[in-house]
């Protein structure tokens, strides 16, 4: 979240940021509630100046062997509201938190401004995309029967498939492959989390209360599913204070990600396009200030290293102010080739927060044992997300000739094939 002096002192910036986003947010009622929050403070202080003052005069009385009667009522009274005070100075910081979790991160300067999709910057491409004419991945899949969204139907509703024989090798060929080459190559710390998390972890990260109704939510337990790895990665150091020694520091992991929300329905969202289930490798860097953007355009380069591997061809797209998520200061989308879909797939966000998630999750950092501790940036970027990957995958190595699938070479030490067949 944003610092409350911050917005107190840029009322105008932070408006033009919720704005550039096409956020809600109403600072103006958070910026009366500080107002009041402020006016109690001082009060409590004066009151609290005038119960010592008082105490001392009933102790002179006291001493004195002299009547203290209406000194101990004046106190009594002074004690009482004091009390009250404290209960209504409680009740406005907890509205004043509330609200504060509803105000989006500001947009770094280097994001242009824009309303949507439309308006985000390629920044750069890679490879040459297939113009033939190829079959979509649904039609490549059943062929080959590598994967079976009609059972995945059954078995628990729309948007959740099977991975079927060959097709389940590949999936886990490919998450085998994404995370050696993040712990080895890229010397990530790899970390196998919980699939559920709590409410603090999920406001900690900026999915709630933003993105509550998304989540998948267990009522009897009061635990999320988590939407990605993200999650609790980034609370892995929830209030704790790092020492800059530990900085920067990498995680990896790979898990299921869980996500109710599914899109308008037909054929953008067709098969593996979107689903409420699926596999990702996460990335995740805690850093000082002064180095965040430059993790960031290396975290993005990590997980660009895994497509050029794969080699599919892919573009780089710097998010414009209205496409860039609620919490994010930054980010870059990478998305892949689609020969069948004629269409760009993002299979990867890479996003700098700066101290927005720190300061919700309280990870700070010291530069010395003497320092003051700092807030942490927090960075996180898909390296990759493998249900839209498998799309382009199936699509791009697809031979026409036979109807097969060609492996890609670096995967082929994990599958122990080199072509799926029908």
């Amino acid at each position: 979240m944003l610092d409350l002096k911050f917005i107190r002192e840029n009322p105008e910036l932070v408006r033009k940021n919720i704005e550039l986003k096409g956020e809600m947010a109403n600072i103006d009622f958070l910026l009366e509630l500080d107002e009041k929050r402020r006016k109690i403070i001082a009060e409590v202080e004066q009151l609290k100046h005038q119960r010592n003052v008082v105490s001392n005069e009933i102790a002179r009385l006291k001493k004195e062997k002299m009547d203290a009667t209406d000194k101990i009522e004046e106190m009594r009274i002074v004690s009482d509201r004091i009390k009250q005070m404290d209960d209504e100075l409680r009740e406005v910081e907890s509205l004043i938190k509330k609200q504060l979790l509803t105000i989006p991160n500001m947009l770094h300067e280097s994001v242009p401004s824009g309303k949507d999709s439309n308006d985000n910057v390629v920044v750069r491409t890679w490879g040459t995309p297939l113009e033939t004419e190829v079959p979509n991945h649904l039609e490549i899949s059943k062929a080959l029967d590598i994967l079976d969204f009609e059972r995945g139907a059954k078995v628990t509703g729309s948007g959740f498939a099977y991975y079927v024989g060959k097709g389940a090798a590949l999936e886990r060929a490919l998450i085998t492959f994404m995370l050696e080459k993040h712990i080895y190559e890229h010397n990530y710390f790899e970390l196998l989390p919980p699939l559920v998390v709590n409410e603090n972890s999920m406001i900690g990260t900026g999915q709630i209360p933003k993105l509550a109704e998304d989540m998948y939510y267990i009522e009897k337990d009061e635990l999320y599913l988590i939407p990605t790895a993200e999650v609790p990665l980034t609370n892995y150091y929830a209030n704790e204070t790092l020492s800059i020694e530990d900085l920067p520091k990498k995680f990896v992991a790979f898990t299921p990600c869980f996500r109710r929300e599914a899109g308008s329905y037909g054929k953008e969202t067709r098969g593996f396009l979107r689903v409420h289930q699926f596999n990702k490798v996460e990335l995740v860097k805690f850093t000082t200030p002064e180095s965040s953007y430059e993790e960031l355009e290396l975290l993005t380069k990590d997980a660009e290293s895994i497509l050029q591997d794969l080699n599919i061809p892919y573009r780089v797209v710097l998010l414009c102010s209205g496409d860039t998520s609620f919490s994010s200061a930054k980010t870059y989308d990478l998305e892949v080739w689609s020969p069948a879909e004629k269409k760009w797939l993002e299979v990867s966000s890479c996003s700098n927060f700066e101290d927005f998630q720190a300061r919700r999750a309280n990870i700070r950092f010291k530069r010395s044992p003497s320092d003051k501790p700092e807030f942490v940036h927090t960075l996180n970027g898909s390296g990759l997300a493998t249900s839209r990957l498998i799309v382009a995958l199936l699509e791009n190595y697809y031979n026409p000739k036979d109807g097969s699938v060609t492996i890609p070479e670096v995967l082929r030490q994990y599958t122990k094939f080199d072509r799926i067949t029908k």
